[in-house]
């Protein structure tokens, strides 16, 4: 099982604080969140782990090297320029392989349990599926949700309408159109997923948090600073 960080968003709703710094390096609890996902994959057996990076992206490779100190092995996809989620992805996919792959975003923090895609893959194996996604709650920045779920499968409408997480499996076949260093959003792709059968979902109700602005990641510091959400720690 491999697994890929999203890090290479710009984080433009995060400044001044991403003007020189990274937004996966920001702290919180006392460690950048890069580091709490990193710590995640580590306890759920999972080692290989891709990092793709752009905004000040030799900031990100100087702070976790080759992973040995979180005895895991870490390897980079540098973009020039950020090339969106689906972009990033596809550019990264011979690190990946064919997949299934775990894909995390670096902007995230929740206690959801990496050790879950084991069986999620032998699941999209057994029914041919591209793309799983796990779906939460919708927060208050975003009430309209995402997607839909039922019986397992993503739906693009429903009556009722989650967010999804920026947390999800993927295979290599569902990129397959976007040409090495194109820029390609994940949306449009998983709509077409779902709209074909071919996209599984789950619903998470653990903890999740968005760190899309400095008062949320305040929020968040603040509550891993009390010991709230320790069991997405160390």
């Amino acid at each position: 099982m491999r697994a890929m960080i999203l890090a290479a968003g710009r984080g433009e709703r995060m400044r001044p604080l991403t003007d020189a710094c990274p937004k996966p390096l920001l702290a919180a609890g006392g460690r950048p969140l890069i580091e709490w996902q990193l710590l995640a994959l580590r306890r759920a057996g999972i080692r290989d782990v891709v990092i793709n990076h752009a905004h000040l992206g030799v900031m990100i490779e100087r702070a976790l090297g080759d992973g040995a100190r979180f005895d895991l092995r870490i390897r980079y996809s540098a973009e020039g320029e950020a090339l969106e989620t689906a972009g990033g992805i596809a550019r990264a996919l011979p690190l990946l392989g064919e997949g299934p792959f775990l894909v995390l975003a670096g902007d995230v923090y929740s206690d959801f349990d990496p050790a879950r895609a084991f069986t999620i893959a032998a699941q999209m194996r057994a029914a041919d599926l591209s793309a799983w996604c796990v779906l939460v709650d919708n927060p208050p920045h975003h009430p309209e949700g995402d997607f839909a779920l039922r019986d397992g499968r993503l739906l693009e409408h429903g009556s009722r309408r989650l967010t999804f997480s920026g947390i999800g499996m993927y295979r290599a076949a569902l990129f397959e159109r976007i040409a090495p260093g194109a820029r390609a959003r994940l949306a449009p792709l998983l709509r077409e997923a779902a709209a074909g059968g071919r996209a599984g979902a789950e619903y998470f109700a653990g903890h999740w948090t968005d760190v899309g602005t400095p008062q949320r990641l305040a929020e968040l510091d603040a509550q891993l600073t009390r010991g709230a959400g320790r069991r997405a720690g160390a």
